[in-house]
């Protein structure tokens, strides 16, 4: 009889060639994207934010490893994403050593502080924009840039909250027309960018779907009179934050649910709470906010939404 040798090993037992430093490429590829937009918008001064940025999250997750003598792992590009989306969440005129905080801040205490990738509860580089307002509020809502004709202006969630200045027409927030965040400003680049995440099976569309059209319907609903594609609902979509929160930061894999439900859930949350705070709050952006508020939810939304496995009865969840 033939000895037949079987390897055992704990579910799933599903295979595939994606890893970590792979996916985060993907994002990279996407992101680089928007920097290119960044760059030729505000020029010289969005590419010393971005490199400033991206090299104090790399050597803050490098100096801190090297000093708890583990492995370093700024090659797996996690850290330069984090470094990335800091930096195109800063106005133009932003101080360098605010965006170098930032990364610093969301590398050391919201990811590795938490036991490094994989474990941090929330998104680091919106904890990270969210303790620079929280800090420096001057330095994060001022230094507003028109492109490419450098006049200071108002950004348009300004302008609906009643600041002075005129509302930018439908093109020029798509193309970056705009003041506002170097990275936020081109709508379209943004839009690209997510796509290519979702065609490469990188990102769920389900969250940044059910996030942007919920923000869209509270603009129709309360805010706007002059319907879907004009006026207030258009430029709550295509200005501030959602569009780069929606696709790069509501969707990372650790702090986000793994659920189908869990994750239009998640989506649905971080809109209404965007449109609660722009329409009603006294800050005219709540996209980060919204953010960090449903990552701390995600573990009781994966709980709640757990599919039932086939061929067994419906189970209540108790504490």
């Amino acid at each position: 009889m033939t000895d037949y040798k079987f390897v055992v090993g704990s579910s799933p037992h599903l295979r595939t060639s994606e890893n970590t430093p792979r996916l985060m490429f993907y994002v990279l590829q996407a992101l680089f994207l928007v920097a290119v937009a960044s760059t030729i918008l505000f020029g010289v001064r969005a590419m010393a934010i971005i490199g400033v940025s991206v090299l104090a999250a790399l050597a803050a997750e490098a100096l801190w490893q090297k000093g708890l003598r583990q492995p370093v792992t700024v090659a797996d590009g996690s850290a330069a994403i984090t470094g990335l989306l800091i930096a195109f969440n800063m106005p133009p005129l932003v101080p360098l050593w605010v965006p170098a905080l930032g990364s610093a801040f969301a590398v050391i205490v919201v990811k590795q502080f938490f036991g490094g990738l994989g474990h941090n509860f929330m998104n680091p580089a919106a904890a990270g924009r969210a303790f620079l307002v929280s800090a420096w509020p001057l330095a994060m809502t001022s230094g507003w840039l028109t492109p490419f004709d450098g006049a200071t202006s108002a950004t348009p969630l300004q302008v609906l909250g009643g600041s002075s200045g005129s509302l930018p027409e439908g093109w020029q927030m798509l193309m970056g027309w705009r003041a506002g965040c170097i990275g936020e400003t081109s709508a379209l680049v943004i839009l690209i960018g997510g796509l290519y995440l979702i065609y490469r099976q990188v990102i769920d569309w389900k969250i940044p779907a059910s996030f942007i059209g919920t923000v869209a319907l509270f603009a129709w609903v309360f805010g706007g009179t002059d319907g879907w594609f004009t006026g207030d609902v258009l430029t709550h979509v295509l200005s501030g934050g959602l569009l780069l929160g929606a696709f790069f930061m509501a969707t990372d894999y650790v702090t986000s649910p793994v659920t189908k439900r869990g994750r239009l859930i998640m989506g649905l949350g971080c809109g209404l709470l965007t449109a609660l705070i722009r329409l009603w709050g006294g800050y005219p952006e709540g996209v980060t906010y919204a953010i960090l508020l449903m990552n701390v939810a995600t573990p009781l939304i994966d709980r709640m939404t757990i599919p039932r496995p086939f061929g067994t009865r419906q189970t209540k969840v108790t504490g």
